[in-house]
């Protein structure tokens, strides 16, 4: 049943997408109403998986690919609109590819993308609740209201021309939130991966690790004083 939500919520997305580039204001205005049930039906998946016990691997991997292309298909679609800055929705892009390559290595030892962070802050930023509740809803804001402003001119021409200043500057800054939090969710998955496999970090614990195995062999084969080793 999760499952099959996270596959309705996909496909929504590209009915989003159809309204978005609609010419009718009153269809691009559908969008807004549309992207809060895509987001709704992002926590109805995870809380029908923790209730009827359907939680897996499979379905944690599977979740948070949708939310990714989801995520990455907007971010697209409003820059190609002019909504938000082209780097924005690169910078998203390359942040999602990088994270999602390394929860690729963790997903083959059997670990889920949030059970393979180790630190303290590594947990509270990217895998606990509060942090992804955090992201999301300011995500969904930001999604939300940049739609919204795009058939605002056409619907409320005399309430655009008064506020289009603040409406934009207050959708600049949700952005701005945006990317805060997406480098500060994703910049520690790629420290904890690289200190713990192949990072500088890692190298010095292995190069240690030989130096002493070297050490407690050598020591082993040593003969002892006043014996000849036969």
């Amino acid at each position: 049943m999760a499952n099959a939500i996270t596959t309705v919520r996909f496909a929504l997305v590209f009915l989003l997408v159809a309204l978005a580039y609609q010419t009718q204001p009153l269809a691009q205005l559908a969008a807004g109403p549309l992207l809060i049930v895509i987001f709704a039906l992002d926590g109805l998946d995870g809380y029908v998986a923790r209730k009827r016990g359907e939680e897996s691997l499979f379905g944690s991997v599977y979740d948070i690919a949708v939310d990714r292309i989801v995520e990455n298909i907007l971010w697209v679609v409003l820059a190609n609109l002019g909504l938000v800055p082209l780097w924005v929705s690169l910078l998203f892009i390359t942040r999602g590819l990088l994270v999602d390559a390394i929860r690729s290595q963790a997903a083959e030892r059997g670990e889920t993308p949030f059970g393979m962070m180790r630190t303290a802050a590594g947990r509270f930023l990217v895998a606990g609740r509060f942090m992804r509740m955090l992201y999301g809803v300011v995500k969904g804001a930001t999604f939300t209201w940049m739609f919204a402003l795009q058939p605002l001119p056409a619907l409320a021409p005399r309430l655009w021309e008064h506020w289009a200043g603040p409406l934009q500057a207050a959708g600049l800054g949700l952005v701005w939130l945006s990317v805060a939090l997406c480098l500060l969710r994703g910049i520690p998955v790629v420290v904890e991966f690289a200190a713990r496999e192949g990072g500088p970090l890692a190298l010095h614990r292995r190069a240690a690790g030989s130096r002493q195995a070297l050490a407690a062999g050598g020591l082993r084969e040593r003969p002892l004083p006043g014996r000849h080793p036969s």
